[in-house]
């Protein structure tokens, strides 16, 4: 048992060298590479990270919320921890992000990289770089080329027009420049329409099978998110018609159960949640074992910062699903490059033309590098089972504290256990 002696969380914001504009948030200029850093240390002095991207500040107020949940119970409970995160988002807020620390704590006790003790091996994962940006015509072509002299095989654009027809001729463009040499997938990001800036096109069936008919007469290799991510019939639909893959599943945040009922209703032909965005690592996984119970494919979206992408790299690995499609690999100079992506890492996750060699490294596969974190990040929470003590004292008065901390001493730690030991045979 590895008890959680301390939680820690930094804002991380690391600035950009240029602007980069979203195109899954029109008109919206991020200036720097920003998420919540959470830090988990356990009683045997284990360090366990995770991150979650952020628009702002947004998160002040979740380490006096998860600290109670979460110190001094076993980090390496998976099912306990991931039981406390659910009890969270009862009250509003996603926590799932966290979960990904445990994962990197089990990993480093027991010596071994994560996706290798959930049953994968190390091998070359191919990649494809994922830009990230609605571009002119020219631009396109030009980042095309750079990508294909760097060594990148495969490459993903977006689309973002109000006329279909405009954005064809940007497919079309790209496609007569390198697609005798590069395999081209199309991001149309309306999964999760963002009209909070600048307006957005919205697509609908007729339009998407009208896209999905000329994608396939370009060869393209798949289309993504062409339509809202909870328009299930819908994407059902499109999917069964579409001569070419239809891919998504990013961001779903209803559970586990959600995207097993698209698998079932074959609402996608590859689906590609993010550890870090729908639930965690252990909720990937049931995904992709369900995908592969009903014949379709699978792989993690990464596109949040270089943590991110090491999670999602290690569910790949874990996944069994290596070889079915390059590894997306956020890449978007000159705004948003590897270094900025990966900016408070000791090593980045460079790639040597198009292919990532994984690391032996225990855990999620990466450190922290602390002087960056120092430079990039602000502490805004730091608690530990004394300062929680002293909290609740605070809060709730001396005599409830004390019951409290004995009721949790009493039936907190392996609760879970307990009750599941009463649960019927399935």
């Amino acid at each position: 048992m590895s008890k959680i002696s301390c939680i820690e969380l930094y804002h991380v914001r690391i600035p950009l060298d240029k602007p980069f504009y979203p195109s899954w948030i029109p008109g919206y200029p991020a200036t720097d590479n920003r998420f919540d850093l959470i830090k988990i240390t356990t009683d045997d002095g284990i360090e366990g990270y995770s991150a979650g991207p952020a628009i702002a500040s947004e998160r002040l107020g979740l380490g006096n919320l998860i600290a109670p949940y979460l110190l001094g119970h076993d980090a390496t409970n998976i099912d306990l921890m991931l039981q406390r995160l659910r009890e969270v988002g009862y009250l509003g807020v996603r926590a799932n992000w966290i979960e990904p620390a445990f994962w990197d704590i089990r990993g480093k006790l027991e010596d071994k990289p994560v996706y290798e003790l959930l049953g994968g091996r190390r091998e070359p994962v191919e990649l494809y770089a994922s830009t990230g940006e609605i571009k002119d015509e020219d631009s396109r072509i030009f980042e095309a080329r750079k990508r294909y002299e760097e060594g990148f095989k495969t490459i993903k654009i977006r689309v973002h027009e109000f006329d279909v027809k405009k954005d064809i001729s940007h497919v079309k463009a790209v496609v007569d420049a390198v697609g005798d040499k590069m395999t081209i997938g199309v991001d149309a990001n309306q999964g999760w329409r963002v009209t909070i800036i600048n307006d957005a096109p919205l697509w609908d069936l007729e339009r998407a099978k009208y896209f999905a008919d000329a994608c396939a007469d370009m060869n393209i290799a798949w289309l993504e998110e062409p339509l809202a991510m909870d328009d299930y019939d819908m994407l059902a639909e499109l999917t069964k018609y579409s001569k070419i893959p239809i891919t998504g599943g990013e961001i779903h945040t209803n559970g586990k159960s959600e995207l097993k009922m698209m698998i079932e209703k074959k609402c996608y032909d590859v689906f590609q949640p993010d550890a870090i965005m729908t639930g965690g690592i252990q909720h990937s996984l049931e995904v992709a074992d369900h995908c592969r119970k009903h014949h379709l494919k699978f792989t993690p979206h990464t596109w949040t910062n270089g943590i991110g992408f090491a999670v999602n790299l290690n569910v790949l690995l874990a996944s069994g699903f290596t070889g079915t499609k390059p590894l997306e690999y956020p890449i978007n100079p000159p705004s948003w490059t590897i270094e900025k992506r990966d900016g408070i890492l000791k090593k980045s996750f460079y790639h040597d033309k198009g292919v990532l060699h994984p690391t032996y490294a225990p855990g999620l596969g990466f450190e922290i590098d602390p002087d960056k974190l120092a430079k990039y990040g602000k502490k805004f929470f730091s608690m530990n089972k004394r300062r929680l003590m002293f909290y609740t004292i605070k809060d709730k008065g001396f005599l409830t504290a004390l019951k409290l901390n004995s009721n949790k001493k009493k039936y907190g730690v392996g609760t879970l256990k307990k009750l599941k030991a009463f649960e019927p045979d399935s």
